[in-house]
């Protein structure tokens, strides 16, 4: 196989147009010669993209402090000051053993501190520059998990709540005490018998309109308010969603109005106690988050006055008339929830953050341990092991991979708050639901898999892989159920489908289907589909287009499937009958936003050294994902035999130069000894052991 040590250059808009009688005939001369000579080709690509590969087996020298300019967000200063904060006040820092109680005191004094000694208030960020609020959120949530949370709650969901679902008055009455914790509340919307289905919630909030009130009542257990974070112990307020019921004159009673939003007081704002008709209770211990108390809450008769209804998307008048710029209980409940959003992209953003910790701890303790090696010869460093490379560094590649695609995330999600741009809107909607999804899914793997990575030293709670697996464990689940919102993301993948052969427009990001329907659906080229040059399997044009390929394929077999058994099934019995297919469908379309995502990141880095080094991650992630669903591509002779297994071999040997690299990776993260907390991920190796068995009295 033939290398060419060459840098991954920055190309033009003119580098693509290439002459196109001049491209024609070199397809056809690499037909003729891949028939003369049925041996590997290199292609020559639509660009003139120079790509780095891998002459003399060279270690890429990579200036660390470039490549973390770099990935260097713009608020990266007001990280550094939570950092510095939490690291100044020892008594802030959450010990290794606490019980659940002090560490729920202990978190609300983190957050409190944060606010009122330090200074930082992230609440008018949610609206105004969401990016540094995230960021906020990330090096928070690098402290302690559970503050994360709890200030999420506080700001992003309960002060959210108000801002997004609320009207002037609302903002008026509820920023300034929300700010500055003087109104610490809830979002009371989960329910003991309802999660995910928000459209079937039970709580009712029913108009009086002789004393112009509310009432919210709990009609059955199955509809006591469960989960609620901040509820149990700290929280004076709740934003509760409830259906709202309107009297009637007819023999009905009432008319429901949908699913709505209410702030009520949940404690007297002196005595802290519950108030009239409100019940209190703990949800008791949890796998982690500890710090967080969860709460249930169950309301009988509870009086609201008119005006705590938040009537940004539908209000009730003095005298009980329901008005609505909207005009169906559906569109009403799509503007609600879309205004929530903002919590997907969170949890998204401090996910990656988690495995930045976890994947920087395990790599670095990699490099540090050494075992085994051959005869009479020094013990050799266990990421020298194949198996250890394989185990980690397609980590570390997606780790990259997943910083750029969440912060296009972040970028994306601000664009929307300022704009209100409508296509905008369903784009984020489903771009924070399927990466939500799949990373999450992803870091929760991944921190069990860097636990075995690190032997019985990452068993030791001091490594802080526990704490990390079983606080990050249920972002799987809140803010949406992951295999709802594949789910969200295939149903949002099947309208343009749909909307593409009824001559509709599509949206900017979902461009490549109109593509990939006209293209990438006619029988794979039996040419190209032998090519296992190095330069063709590491040319950005072919990773992108086979990661598209698939999901087209997905996308248009499952439109068959259900269009087939609607016949006899019904709409829902087919999407059931079809789910796995659905989620495949989602997971695939999600990738190939994230490689897209990174290969813009390759191309638009200024530093040469980074780049070759950002452009080894890449193609190491975009190989990886190919091997891993190489039955897929085999099935459609997309990828011929000989291509598969010079696949295997590349992404193998790609797994083995990102990890002469990997110190540097994981320092281009910037997170200092007092962020990982780990004594076996230390940044100077030579102190880790001398930390650890510190920790055990010598």
């Amino acid at each position: 196989m033939e290398s060419h040590n060459t840098k991954y250059s920055n190309p033009t808009d003119e580098d693509y147009n290439i002459n196109q009688d001049q491209a024609i005939v070199t397809r056809r001369i690499q037909r003729l010669s891949l028939h003369l000579h049925p041996i590997s080709v290199p292609p020559v690509f639509s660009d003139n993209l120079q790509l780095l590969t891998c002459t003399g087996r060279a270690k890429i020298n990579v200036n660390a402090e470039n490549l973390s300019e770099y990935m260097r967000g713009k608020h990266r200063d007001i990280q550094e000051r939570v950092y510095e904060y939490f690291n100044a006040r020892p008594d802030l820092q959450t010990p290794l053993e606490i019980t659940k109680d002090a560490h729920r005191e202990l978190c609300m004094r983190q957050l409190m501190g944060l606010v009122r000694e330090a200074g930082i208030r992230p609440f008018k960020y949610v609206v105004e520059d969401p990016a540094k609020y995230f960021a906020i959120l990330e090096a928070v949530g690098s402290v302690d998990m559970s503050l994360g949370i709890k200030m999420g709650v506080q700001y992003s969901l309960w002060g959210g709540s108000v801002l997004n679902l609320g009207t002037k008055k609302h903002k008026d009455k509820y920023f300034e005490g929300i700010d500055n914790m003087e109104y610490p509340g809830c979002f009371a919307m989960t329910e003991l018998h309802h999660g995910s289905n928000v459209q079937g919630l039970q709580t009712v909030a029913t108009f009086d309109p002789f004393r112009d009130e509310f009432i919210i009542d709990t009609p059955n257990d199955g509809a006591i308010k469960w989960w609620i974070g901040n509820a149990a112990v700290h929280g004076k307020f709740a934003t509760v969603f409830a259906k709202l019921m309107l009297p009637t004159h007819d023999t009905k009673g009432v008319s429901d109005m949908g699913v709505h939003a209410f702030i009520v007081p949940i404690r007297d704002m002196k005595t802290h106690e519950a108030l009239p008709g409100i019940e209190i209770h703990d949800c008791g211990h949890k796998v982690g988050l500890n710090g967080v108390d969860n709460g249930a809450l169950k309301f009988r008769s509870v009086r609201i006055p008119r005006d705590n209804l938040l009537n940004r998307f539908g209000g009730v008048s003095r005298d009980g008339k329901y008005t609505s710029s909207l005009p169906s209980i559906n569109k009403r409940f799509a503007a609600t929830l879309g205004e929530l959003v903002g919590g997907r992209v969170g949890l998204a953003y401090s996910s990656v953050g988690v495995l930045k910790i976890a994947v920087t701890i395990a790599v670095r303790y990699s490099l540090l341990r050494q075992q085994f090696g051959p005869p009479k010869q020094p013990e050799i460093s266990i990421l020298d092991y194949q198996s250890q490379q394989h185990k980690l560094m397609p980590m570390l590649a997606s780790t990259y991979a997943f910083h750029f695609a969440t912060s296009h995330l972040v970028e994306k999600y601000s664009e929307m708050k300022r704009s209100h741009d409508e296509e905008l809107v369903g784009d984020v909607h489903t771009l924070s639901a399927g990466l939500k999804a799949y990373v999450t899914s992803y870091t929760a793997k991944s921190l069990s898999t860097c636990r075995e990575a690190c032997g019985g030293h990452g068993y030791a709670a001091v490594n802080r892989f526990g704490s990390l697996r079983n606080d990050h464990d249920i972002f799987q689940t809140f803010e949406g159920d992951n295999t709802v919102l594949l789910q969200q993301v295939a149903a949002y993948l099947l309208k343009q489908y749909k909307e593409k052969f009824q001559g509709g427009t599509l949206t900017v990001t979902w461009n490549y289907l109109r593509e990939s329907m006209n293209t990438y659906l006619s029988q794979p080229n039996p040419v190209t589909s032998r090519w296992e040059g190095e330069d063709h399997l590491r040319n950005p044009n072919f990773q992108l287009d086979a990661f598209r390929y698939r999901t087209s394929r997905l996308l248009q077999s499952v439109a068959v499937r259900l269009r087939k058994h609607s016949k006899t099934l019904g709409s829902f019995g087919a999407w059931n009958r079809c789910l796995n297919h659905l989620l495949t469908l989602a997971e695939s379309h999600i990738e190939s936003v994230i490689l897209a995502k990174f290969i813009e990141a390759v191309r638009s880095c200024p530093d040469a050294s980074s780049q070759a080094a950002l452009k080894l991650v890449c193609d190491l992630y975009a190989l990886d994902r190919i091997w891993n669903d190489i039955g897929t591509y085999r099935n459609v002779d997309y990828v011929a035999p000989n291509k598969a297994k010079a696949i295997h071999k590349l992404s193998e040997y790609l797994s083995f130069q990102v990890k002469n690299i990997a110190r540097e990776l994981v320092d281009g993260f910037e997170l200092p000894d007092h962020v990982t907390r780990a004594p076996i991920g230390t940044q100077v190796a030579k102190e880790a052991y001398s930390q650890y068995t510190q920790y055990a009295g010598f």
